[in-house]
């Protein structure tokens, strides 16, 4: 190991080489559409939706108009499409709003038209547009419904999906004729496009059976007027088949998958041997923490499966079932669960991170844990165990100091960890 940064310096390092990968600008002049005839409209919404418009604005050679949605404080801004922001990840009615312009722009366009959506992470929440007979704030109760259920993000959406007069390729519906050109920042595990951001302009094949079920599965307290519309048959979705979906094309210019083998080659620069376990793991954040610890512990102590020095790293997105309303995100909750598995275990250092720049509610990206923390906790007067079963794991790492803070990274592909074992 002579030679390598130390290591919170190298975790960094690779989150930062992660975060990057996903810069929509490696990719954007690869996937760029013909010009049209008549107008260029440009929409988006995301947590990445912002970077995308602008990355297209710089390269993009002839007129375009257009709007995106992002969450309040996403700082970044564009030259001709307009930013708008709203709330996330409950709904608000900025976003109402805005799914309103969005759903406006496209309205009345012709076969000699373009439209060029930009679709990331955080869109579902960022679209309220409740179908007929619901409101706005039965959408929001919908929505945190979803969020406290433990349901993983593809369950949501397609529930979402059923719920909605934009999601489910309804924008896409309300666009034509015009040609339809999607591109997606993958924040879920799979990187099936139509469901990031519940997929606006991408049909898929769910049907509301399937959603119903996923209700069933989950124990989702629906508002009754959100369940009885689902249970209609007009909270069916356009089908794939559907002649509006024919030409329309779909590009995918950023994944978990992409960002970790990033990280991956930036720590093998630094000196390091890495090994991604997996760019799409699922599950309840307390639960992957415990595993991930136990293989973190079996390489520090047996050097199996995988010999020491080496750097695992893994993406995807864990889940969290609220049961206190404590502070703290699905990557710190997976940390404190870590924490606690290698509690006194020397020679393990972890990162766990949201590669948006934020996890959960609060302004951190996640935080770094090591064989200490636990007992600096207690130090600390506070109870790890007690914090966790209280999803309180913001406060637990912030009162020893560990919390990882970077601001808004404008992209998102969703979780990203990384356990330095030597």
């Amino acid at each position: 190991m002579t030679g390598v940064l130390p290591a919170r310096r190298l975790l960094e390092a690779v989150y930062r080489a992660a975060v990057d990968a996903a810069d929509p600008r490696h990719a954007m002049s690869q996937m760029l559409p013909s010009r049209p005839k008549e107008r260029t409209i440009l929409i988006g919404a995301g947590k990445g939706s912002a970077m995308m418009a602008a990355a297209f604005e710089d390269i993009w050679d002839g007129p375009l108009e257009g709007v995106v949605v992002v969450p309040h404080g996403c700082g970044f801004q564009c030259s001709r499409v307009e930013v708008i922001e709203a709330s996330h990840p409950l709904p608000d009615e900025a976003g109402h709003e805005a799914a309103r312009r969005l759903l406006g722009v496209v309205s009345d366009l012709s076969e000699d038209d373009l439209v060029v959506a930009m679709m990331s992470g955080g869109g579902s929440a960022l679209l309220p547009s409740p179908a007929e007979g619901l409101s706005l704030d039965d959408e929001i109760a919908a929505n945190a419904a979803l969020l406290a259920s433990g349901a993983p993000i593809d369950a949501m959406n397609t529930i979402r999906k059923h719920i909605s007069t934009i999601k489910g390729g309804r924008l896409a519906v309300s666009a034509a004729p015009a040609k339809m050109v999607t591109i997606v920042m993958s924040d879920v595990p799979g990187d099936n496009p139509a469901t990031v951001a519940s997929g606006p302009t991408i049909a898929d094949s769910s049907s509301r059976d399937d959603a119903l079920r996923l209700i069933d599965t989950y124990r989702i307290q629906l508002p009754a007027p959100v369940l009885a519309h689902i249970q209609s048959p007009a909270s069916e979705a356009p089908s794939p088949n559907d002649p509006v979906f024919r030409h329309n094309q779909v590009h995918m210019i950023a994944s978990a998958r992409i960002s970790l083998e990033a990280a991956a080659r930036k720590a093998q620069e630094l000196g390091v041997r890495s090994a991604i376990l997996s760019d799409s793991l699922e599950g309840e954040a307390r639960y992957v923490g415990s595993v991930l610890a136990s293989i973190a512990r079996e390489v520090a102590t047996r050097d199996r499966p995988f010999t020491k020095p080496v750097l695992l790293l893994s993406g995807g997105e864990t889940t969290v079932t609220v049961r206190s309303k404590g502070k703290g995100g699905r990557n710190t909750e997976f940390l404190l669960a870590f924490a606690i598995g290698i509690s006194g275990i020397e020679g393990i250092e972890a990162l766990a991170a949201d590669t948006d720049g934020i996890d959960g509610t609060e302004k951190n990206a996640g935080a770094f844990a090591n064989a200490t923390s636990v007992e600096r906790m207690r130090n600390a007067r506070r109870d790890p165990k007690h914090l966790l079963n209280c999803n309180n794991s913001w406060t637990a790492f912030d009162s020893i100091g560990d919390l990882f803070t970077t601001g808004p990274s404008g992209v998102n592909v969703n979780d990203f960890r990384a356990c330095l074992i030597i």
